[in-house]
């Protein structure tokens, strides 16, 4: 009898082995895991070092999101979700090692700029996203991809991206305290508040850890200060964090944000809106760009075999998942230059991918940890971002000081009045009227004109709704 007991658990035991050869065979061959010199142990090891590295998101774009009013449960959901399905957009049409999740700029535009200070409803600004994502597909299945690519003016991408960083930098400053309102717009907080020290703490973890290039800096950032929060009070003299009830629990979807559009409201306000939702493509149409051309490039350096492939499906992947991201009630989604990290690690393929979107899924049963996130963590996170994209000023591309004039008013604008779509229109008259004046007639292309006409009409119109 024992050796009949043996026999049957070798038997069995040998099913599951040849079964798990099976799976990974099908996987090799689905993802050509071999022919891109990776095995499937290093592409699950790179998608968790991956997620360590975007994970932060979750924490902090419902913290961006809920200053629009919206629920910051309901955004904790809609984040994971969006992030589920972009990236595994990515993984299985693309087969590239990118996470996708909600966009660090296009939140921000669509709190701050859209809702908040343009007082356009949530549902319209998702009518916008959603426009912005449909086009990027279009284009995406067309040659004008890169034509637009090869026509935009260097400056002008160079201008948005640091704007918006200075606008991040700004909104982490305020939402962490270190900023405070004063008679002359804004002071230092006071150093002598616990809160504020905390803060400091955190933006100080959080540029080492970037610095030293730990894999998941943002997320021990957050993880560190937030734990550290529930020893400090805040000035109304509760603890900073504040934990739930539970750890855990089911995770509960908004069901009320799917296609939540209102575009009876965007196109009776489309003159003024246009601008808006332009950005809205174009951000995520560069950061798309650059973002996978970085990634691809680092997987393919240093090594044998064919490069990773940057075709079609991985822009409409990228497009479709901003579609899929306003459907479900969330802004832009892109992807993650954050993805370098996994790659780095020896992501070559979707696998990796899959890992990120598998993790996102199960982090939503740990929603109830992520509300008890304080604004004094996310708000450091903000900070080193931001700074991130203002190094874009030492771009190749910015290397004249007639180049770097226009992204530099954009910046200044931007910190001082909070107004981005402002310091967008002034950066790109800026750059015109410094081409008319060179007599720089070529460079001077159909979609400079455009945009200027476009954000002319604009500033007229606002300034008309503010009169």
């Amino acid at each position: 009898m024992p050796v009949g007991i043996r026999w049957g658990d070798d038997e069995k035991n040998g099913g599951v082995r040849r079964a798990i050869r099976g799976v990974g065979r099908g996987l090799d061959r689905y993802f050509n895991i071999t022919r891109r010199g990776s095995t499937p142990g290093r592409e699950v090891v790179a998608g968790l070092t991956t997620f360590g590295a975007v994970a932060y998101i979750m924490a902090v774009n419902p913290a961006i999101l809920s200053m629009a009013g919206l629920d910051h449960h309901d955004m904790i959901m809609t984040t994971i979700a969006a992030s589920v399905c972009g990236t595994l957009l990515m993984a299985l049409m693309a087969n590239l090692p990118i996470a996708l999740a909600p966009a660090m700029s296009s939140n921000i535009i669509f709190a701050q700029v859209v809702v908040m200070h343009m007082g356009v409803s949530a549902a319209v600004a998702f009518a916008m996203v959603f426009l912005g994502g449909i086009v990027f597909v279009l284009l995406a299945l067309t040659s004008w991809r890169q034509k637009i690519i090869d026509g935009f003016p260097d400056p002008v991408v160079c201008g948005i991206r640091c704007a918006i960083g200075a606008f991040i930098v700004r909104i982490g400053m305020t939402t962490s305290g270190l900023l405070v309102p004063s008679h002359d717009g804004f002071a230092f907080g006071l150093l002598r508040q616990p809160a504020v020290e905390l803060a400091l703490g955190g933006l100080a973890l959080a540029m080492v850890l970037s610095y030293l290039r730990v894999p998941a800096a943002m997320l021990l950032s957050i993880i560190v200060t937030s734990c550290a929060g529930l020893f400090v009070h805040g000035p109304d003299g509760r603890l900073l964090t504040r934990l739930p009830a539970h750890v855990s629990d089911w995770p509960h979807y908004p069901y009320h944000l799917l296609f939540a559009f209102d575009f009876h409201g965007l196109f009776a306000n489309i003159l003024v809106l246009f601008p808006v939702t332009l950005y809205f493509f174009l951000s995520d149409f560069f950061d798309a760009t650059g973002t996978m051309m970085a990634v691809t490039q680092r997987a393919t350096q240093g090594r044998d075999g064919p490069p990773l492939p940057l075709g079609r499906s991985a822009f409409c992947a990228d497009g479709a998942a901003s579609v899929i991201g306003a459907i479900l009630g969330t802004s832009t989604v892109s992807a993650y230059l954050e993805s370098l990290v996994g790659v780095e690690a020896g992501g070559r393929t979707g696998l990796c991918a899959m890992v990120v979107a598998a993790l996102f899924a199960l982090s939503s049963f740990f929603w109830p940890l992520i509300t008890a996130i304080p604004a004094v963590a996310t708000g450091p996170v903000l900070i080193v971002v931001g700074v991130g994209m203002l190094s874009t000023l030492a771009s190749p591309q910015t290397h004249g000081l007639d180049d770097l004039a226009s992204p530099l008013l954009m910046v200044v604008i931007t910190l001082m009045t909070g107004n981005f779509m402002l310091a967008l229109a002034c950066g790109l008259l800026l750059h015109t009227l410094l081409l008319v004046g060179r007599r720089q007639w070529r460079r001077l292309t159909p979609m400079l004109v455009g945009l200027d006409i476009v954000f002319v009409v604009f500033l007229y119109l606002e300034s008309g709704m503010q009169g």
